[in-house]
């Protein structure tokens, strides 16, 4: 089976936030409600930047997601110069062990090398372990003295981990 990757049309955007939120919720217990609806939040993603969808070639059905900025804009703040952050990957759980997540990753490099930068970063929460594995064995190296401790609720904290690939 295969698939192929493309930005996300507006009569997905419902099917793309039920899937990002089955992703991770499959993955992850007690997400605050307010990550939870920015998990959601698909089509003011796709107002903003750019959405990505991996859609099995022979059915048609969307098998994962993440999003970019659009070139020239980051999507988050955690890009510096020369670089393109991405957020939000997702695979379908039914999906999984084909090689999505892989794919959706790998892609970024392309968008990197077509924009002219030079590294590809993201943000991992401490807890996404399984997401960790990927990203390591994709060549991606943690960068410590970028990463921060938010709040994700009164009092209860959490260390986003930075993991960088040289393009």
């Amino acid at each position: 089976m295969s698939f192929s990757i493309r930005l996300v049309e507006p009569a997905e955007y419902d099917r793309v936030a039920r899937l990002t939120v089955e992703a991770y919720t499959a993955d992850y217990d007690d997400l605050p409600d307010d990550y939870l609806a920015e998990l959601a939040a698909v089509e003011q993603r796709a107002v903003a930047h750019q959405v990505w969808v991996a859609v099995d070639d022979e059915t048609g059905e969307i098998l994962g997601t993440m999003a970019t900025g659009t070139p020239g804009r980051a999507i988050s703040a955690l890009a510096l110069e020369g670089e393109l952050d991405y957020r939000l990957l997702a695979v379908d759980p039914a999906a999984r062990g084909r090689g999505v997540g892989k794919a959706l990753t790998e892609f970024t490099y392309g968008l990197a090398r077509e924009r002219g930068l030079h590294r590809v970063v993201m943000n991992s929460g401490e807890n996404m372990v399984g997401a960790h594995r990927l990203y390591f064995g994709l060549g991606f190296e943690r960068v410590p003295e970028r990463e921060q401790r938010i709040e994700i609720a009164p009092g209860d904290f959490m260390d986003l981990y930075v993991f960088a690939r040289e393009i």
